[in-house]
Parts: C-alpha cells; structure tokens; sequence
C-alpha cells in the first residue's frame, strides 16, 4: 500500500500543505522581477485574435445543480476582475494577481474542486472554467505560456458525445497553482471576459493581424481501463504553427500527453472509445 502524502492525511493535514504553499508563493512572487499586467482599458483593441465561448453549466447523473450555479457565479466575479485587461509587450498576465483570493469574504461561493482526486465542494470552485477558455486562446496566439497545471480533462462527459480537444484540464489554486503567460511580441494584447446568462465569452485581442496562426489537434483519442478499475481518457495533444499567408505548417509540438481519469459515471462513457 502507497504511503500518504502529509496533505492526504486528514482534511487539517491538507489546510495545512495548502497554506505552506500559499506562502511560498507570496514569497516567490516578492522576490520575483515580473512586470505584472494591470493596466484596464474599456475599448476593446480592434484585432480579435481568437475567440473562445462555452456553457457553464454541467447536467447530468450525480452533478450537484447548486454547485453548479455557484461555479458560474464564481466564473461571473472572475471574469470581471480580468475583462478588458491589456498586457503590454514585457507585462505577464498572472491569473491570481487579477482574480485575488476566492474567499467567501471577496464574494466567491462553493463549487466543485479537485482535492487529492475526489471532486468536492469548495469555495471558489469552478474557476478551472474559465482558466481552461484562457489558456486555449493564449494557445492560437504567439505569447509565452509561463505557467500551466493540468487536472483531469475528463471532469463530465462530452456534450453531445463530441469531443473537443482541451475541452478541460486546465488547473488553478489560489494561488500557488497559477495560469500565466508572458508577452514577447512587440504589441499589446487584450483579455476579454464576460458572461451572458450560462454562457462564458472569451476573447485574445491585439492591434494588428499576426503572421502566424495556431490549431489545436488531438490524435489517438479513447478511453482505457487500467489495474486499478479506474478508467482515465487517453490522447495526445499538439498545436500547430501555421503560416498565416500560404498556410503552410511551420510547426507541430506536442502540448499535452493527456492521461486523464474518468471522474463521471463510466456507463456515459461511449462504449466505441473504450480501447
């Protein structure tokens, strides 16, 4: 049997490991020499580099429908701390410098989180949302991603039985598991972040057009039953590099080597992915 970690011992073992990192990072960022983004402008600059929109209500067997109110109301309360920022060429965008601590003091509710694999209520759940549409708009731009935590990409099944690639599985916690990206390029961009009734909009916007595009594809998708019962979603994911004039691929890179567990009810699982 696997010995425990000191913060899977009891829920005060992982207060405890929670804080412990809390500081660390406080630390780390006191001593650091980053150029944090805070700069909040109402017009939106004119070039839309990507765009990204999804639902942000989950249904279906076992799923709490009050967390799931309370996520998107957590998702609303982000996001407006966020909409409209610009990060200036130098400037890095730090998710928890804009977003500040989800207490229930600063207006966060309880949603689902992640704590040592079992999804539970907590204050601020849900907030992975909206890191995810961030983190897939920073991907089809050129800007630098500094920071990036994966959770399972398998969190409730895919809608419709679609799959999209990178659907889930972007992470964060206040604040030491952080989303963060940096701007090399020699022109401002901007965040924006908005809600309208269950929908999350979010957009890359920059003042002028890049020479390049980017493309999620995924490769090798399906779900696997391993020794221990459990069944995790299984891919590959990389982006592409596209030259924006002949449309030539310039690059492929494997962003993601997705071994995700399964944390819905496995019969919604489609029989036809399971391999």
């Amino acid at each position: 049997m696997r010995r425990k970690n000191f913060c899977e011992i009891s829920p005060l073992t992982y207060a405890i490991s929670l804080q412990k990192e809390i500081c660390k990072r406080h630390l780390k960022n006191w001593l650091g020499k980053e150029k944090y983004a805070r700069g909040i402008q109402e017009k939106r600059l004119d070039v839309l580099v990507y765009e990204q929109h999804n639902n942000m209500i989950k249904r279906g067997p076992g799923i709490d429908e009050k967390l799931q109110q309370n996520k998107a109301d957590n998702i609303r309360l982000a996001c407006s701390r966020i909409n409209g920022l610009v990060v200036m060429p130098g400037e890095t965008f730090s998710f928890w410098k804009r977003v500040g601590k989800t207490s229930k003091r600063n207006g966060f509710a309880e949603g689902r989180v992640i704590v040592n694999g079992k999804l539970v209520a907590g204050v601020g759940g849900g907030l992975c949302n909206l890191a995810n549409n961030l983190n897939l708009i920073i991907l089809h731009s050129p800007l630098t991603i500094t920071e990036v935590h994966h959770h399972s990409d398998a969190l409730a099944p895919d809608p419709g039985g679609k799959r999209v690639p990178f659907s889930a599985g972007t992470s964060v916690n206040y604040n030491f598991i952080d989303l963060r990206f940096r701007n090399d390029t020699e022109q401002p961009v901007q965040l924006c972040t908005w809600c309208e009734g269950d929908d999350l909009f979010t957009e890359l916007r920059t003042t002028a057009p890049y020479p390049t595009t980017y493309r999620i594809v995924e490769e090798g998708h399906h779900f696997h039953q391993e020794e221990n019962g459990k069944f995790y979603r299984v891919s590959k994911i990389y982006r592409e590099t596209v030259d924006r004039a002949s449309e030539k691929v310039l690059k492929k890179e494997l962003i993601w080597d997705n071994h995700s567990e399964v944390m819905f009810d496995y019969n919604l699982i489609p029989r036809e992915l399971i391999k």
